[in-house]
This record gives structure tokens, sequence and C-alpha cells, in this order.
């Protein structure tokens, strides 16, 4: 086994002590937050044998090995398990047994997510309430996202760091987002529509790119052209997205200006980096089975390992997952941009490369 010999000061954190003591600080500031709102906070496993299926997203696995007595017919079970995307499913059986507003604090894990704003080791922090929609959750959002900026004054160099607006954070539905910055729209546009316009703005569309996919159209027009020009604005939310990209959110029918609906699903920006993704939660078993299967199906198209399409999540829906919202943030990315860093190596004390 090739193996690569550590540096003489790989035993280091790529934070500095400081930098980890006002991280602390911030940790402490997002507890006292949600104590204050009424939520409380839970613990959920980190390894499980569900697994969120999503066609983009691949999880690391282990293997439990279970001995079954000592005879020669009895048989070891070697059972998968996943190390946790993200604590979502664990969550919603929660708030299908009669929690009202939970938050956790947590550690997820994502195969092949490494660079400047990704390790594949992560803190994740999420929240979800009994009775709201996701619009009621970009309200709540903004208080958070100001209260840990102030944390932050109070810990650090107020002049090493970016200040959020004075004015309410900016709102744009993914569609006007489109019709603004892109020049077309994102919910009614043909494939052919989307490449023609990528040839006038001369994107550049990478290789294997499936150009008869509008929902591939939509994820390079938004990473190419409309996430840049949200930067200007230091704060924005997008709402509101195409069915395609639903996730396990509810989708929206009436008063709309596409075809197949709305996903009434959000995701916070700051300085155009995304930092979170909130949900008006499907609470429908049924859709929730279907979806499944087309995530299945698109990872079977990438050639991505199958995900379990059975899971507790679809046993608690079916006994009823009461209405509610929920939100998932990358701690560390608000970590550190609150602290006016810009690589998640300065926030966090041992990346991949050295944990």
């Amino acid at each position: 086994m090739n193996q690569s010999v550590p540096d003489s000061s790989d035993y280091l954190p790529t934070a500095s002590i400081e930098m980890l003591k006002q991280r602390s600080h911030l940790l402490h500031a997002v507890r006292d937050f949600f104590e204050a709102y009424g939520y409380w906070e839970v613990e959920t496993p980190i390894l499980s044998r569900d697994s969120v299926v999503d066609a983009h997203i691949d999880p690391f696995t282990t293997e439990w090995r279970s001995d079954e007595g000592r005879g020669v017919d009895q048989k070891s079970l070697q059972i998968i398990r996943y190390l946790q995307t993200s604590p979502e499913f664990a969550m919603k059986r929660l708030m299908t047994a009669g929690a009202d507003q939970i938050y956790q604090i947590t550690h997820a894990f994502r195969q092949a997510e490494r660079g400047t704003l990704h390790n594949p080791e992560f803190s994740m922090l999420e929240w979800y309430r009994r009775g709201e929609t996701h619009i009621d959750q970009m309200t709540f959002v903004e208080l958070l996202v100001r209260h840990i900026y102030d944390a932050a004054a109070s810990a650090s160099d107020q002049s090493t760091r970016t200040m959020l607006p004075d004015d309410q954070f900016r709102r744009l539905s993914y569609e006007d987002a489109f019709l603004k910055y892109a020049d077309l729209s994102a919910l009614n546009s043909t494939a052919e529509a989307f490449q023609r316009m990528a040839i006038e703005k001369q994107i550049s569309v990478p290789s294997g790119f499936d150009q008869n996919d509008c929902l591939s159209w939509q994820n390079l027009f938004l990473v190419e052209v409309v996430e840049p020009a949200l930067r200007k604005w230091g704060a924005v939310f997008l709402y509101d997205y195409p069915p395609e990209q639903a996730a396990l959110a509810c989708i929206r029918q009436d008063e709309n200006p596409g075809p197949g609906g709305v996903a009434e699903r959000f995701e916070l920006y700051l300085q155009g980096i995304e930092i979170c993704n909130g949900y008006h939660e499907l609470t429908d078993p049924l859709e929730l089975r279907t979806r499944i299967k087309q995530q299945a199906t698109q990872r079977l198209k990438e050639n991505r390992p199958a995900l379990p399409e059975e899971s507790y999540l679809l046993q608690a829906m079916e006994a009823g997952l009461p209405a509610c919202a929920g939100t998932a943030l990358g701690l560390d990315r608000l970590v550190m941009l609150a602290l006016g860093k810009q690589s998640l190596k300065d926030v966090i004390a041992f990346p991949f490369e050295r944990a």
C-alpha cells in the first residue's frame, strides 16, 4: 500500500487555537439562539441502516459483522450501515413521534467533497418546526445568521469580516433570478432554448453533459451565471425551485409560472456561497416512495452505487409525519464567513488531509 509520508507539521491543526476558541464561542451562540426560540436539542445516529437517497450524493459505508452463536450451522451476518449525509431521516422520525421544534449540531459525511468550501466530514446544523412553511423559515434563518455575525463581531476583529446588509436579506424566486440574470425562464425553457443561450453567453459545457436534460441546464446556468450575480447582494434567498429539484419539499401547483408547479424550497447565499437548504417538508409517503425511486434510477443511470429504497422514514410518513418545515445549514461555512475567513481549513481543526 502506498502512503504519503506526513509532513513534520501535519500533526498540527490547520486552524489557529485562537480561531478554534472563536468557533467554540459561535457554537455556544447557536445553542443560545435555538433555546431562546423554544427549540430543544436532539441527537440521532451518525451510523444507520438508512441513507438519504440522492442522485448526486454518495455516502460512506461500513459493515457490521454479527456472529449469531458459535455453532458451525450458524452464519455470520454482514450488515451495511451508512454514515449519514444528513440527520434528516432520523429527525423526521422524532417529529412523527411527537417532537414539535428540534435542532441538532452533528457531523455529516459525503464522498468526493473536498476543496476550499468542502470537506468529506463536516458540521451540520439542522432543525425542524411544526406548522411552518419555507417562507417562515427564511425569516428565522435571517435572524439566526445575524445573531451569529453579531457573536462573531464580539469574538474577533470586526475589520476582518464582511458585513451583512442593513436591510432585510433580498428574496428572489428561482424563476425571477433566471429571468433577471440568465435572460430566460428556468421553469418554461426547453433544452434547445438553454443551449442557444449558453452559446450566446459563451458558457462552457462540461464533457459528458446531457444537452437534452433541462435539469442539467438549470444546474449549469445556476453555477455559471446566477450564483456569481448573487455575490453583489451580500445575502440573498432563492426560493420556489423547479419541481425537478424538489428533493423532499412540497410541490405547489397554484399561482405559479411553471407547468409542473414549484418546489417549496429555499437556499440562502452569503457572498455568493450557499449556506443552507430549507423545505416546506413533504409528508406524503406515496410521493416520497416515488421520488426515492426516481433518484435511485438516476443513480443507476450515472453508474453510482444503489442505496436502500426502504427506510424508517417511509414507515414514519405512513404513520403520519406532521406538517412542518426544516432547514439544513453548513455550520463550517457560516462560521468561516462570520469570522472573515476564505477556506474551511481556517475554522476546523483537522480537515480530511490531516484527519
